[in-house]
């Protein structure tokens, strides 16, 4: 539980990420200053966890230097296994009373590299377009996870979609604010509802992000009714470290320069820097924001941030929220029984 006396609490999932580390700190600068608060991060492993509260620790100290007291927990959980996800809900309800933040930064891939061929016709032929809907980067087709998921769909959609779902006490006794990270390349074309767990999608993340879009807004209504408010966000263009991986020193500088040059031929979503990308998340948390639109991280040519919000298209929404909690209902039945152990320690 809470070391600190009527804290407010923050987790923040996929907190290692670019995007994660920068949620964290600009949740420090925008919450008030004297209110106290306690992060919870996470990740799938205690070294990266470590680091990541280090850094963040870091960043308060140099910039912030809050009034109020901070706290920081981890929590280790991998949204491909629904065994460590029951287990990340039991250490939550052990140790706090309520949750008053909830982001869903998860985004993982199944990368298998990038069609280099492919990826000079596109960036010679339209270079913008390159690098704002890139059709170049191979994914493996048909994944499962040990649960027998689909891999990207347990772990961008249902795997979170779970814990909010077991954590919703939680989140209702701390009118909690969850945000839930979608991407500009949500396009309802990634989807088909013959294959909702992506096993047949050679656009599985993509696909994931789709069903963000349709699972907010099939289900943010019901969640106000319960004193939950829930948001759709997307954080633009940025440097991931997930994709980067498959690039060498060369080709990674190519596309920055192709990042800045489309931003400086007026892409508002270039946004680059992952602080600029978690305006956004925290926007929604700290001001009131539509929740029947998606709302995006945006800058101008020279970098200056701002908010764009867009309409989404919900045909089927109600569809893919009436399937995921379905499959709520049979995840609650299988794991009734189930004893997990603290991974915490």
């Amino acid at each position: 539980m809470s070391l600190i006396k009527d804290a407010s609490v923050a987790v923040i999932t996929g907190t290692s990420s670019n995007l994660g580390i920068n949620v964290a700190y600009r949740l420090l600068e925008s919450v008030p200053s004297e209110e106290n608060l306690t992060i919870v991060v996470t990740s799938r492993t205690l070294p990266k966890v470590k680091e990541v509260i280090k850094d963040i620790q870091d960043y308060n100290a140099k910039n912030t230097q809050r009034k109020g007291d901070l706290e920081f927990d981890y929590l280790l959980v991998d949204f491909t296994d629904m065994v460590s996800i029951l287990s990340a809900y039991y250490e939550l309800t052990k140790r706090y009373r309520k949750i008053n933040y909830f982001f869903v930064n998860a985004a993982q891939g199944v990368y298998d590299g990038i069609d280099w061929i492919g990826a000079v016709k596109q960036i010679c032929t339209n270079p913008i377009e390159g690098v704002t809907h890139p059709t170049y980067k191979l994914q493996r087709v048909g994944v499962k996870s040990a649960d027998g998921l689909g891999l990207m769909f347990q772990a961008n959609v249902f795997g979170p979609y779970y814990l909010i779902h077991r954590l919703t006490p939680l989140l209702k006794a701390g009118h909690g604010k969850v945000v839930w990270i979608s991407s500009v390349m949500s396009n309802p074309k990634y989807l088909s509802f013959e294959d909702l767990q992506l096993l047949r999608s050679p656009d599985p993340y993509e696909g994931s992000k789709r069903l963000v879009d349709l699972m907010h807004m099939g289900t943010y209504k019901r969640l106000k009714a319960e004193g939950i408010t829930q948001y759709l966000v997307q954080p633009g263009i940025f440097t991931s470290f997930s994709f980067f991986q498959f690039l060498n020193v060369f080709t990674y500088y190519g596309m920055m320069m192709l990042f800045y040059i489309a931003r400086w031929l007026g892409s508002p979503i270039h946004n680059i820097s992952g602080y600029i990308a978690a305006n956004a998340p925290i926007k929604c948390v700290t001001e009131t924001q539509p929740q029947d639109q998606k709302v995006g991280s945006a800058c101008d040519r020279w970098g200056k941030e701002y908010l764009m919000v867009q309409d989404v298209d919900a045909t089927g929404a109600e569809d893919v929220a009436a399937y995921l909690d379905k499959l709520c209902a049979q995840w609650d039945e299988t794991l009734k029984d189930q004893i997990v152990h603290s991974r915490k320690h």
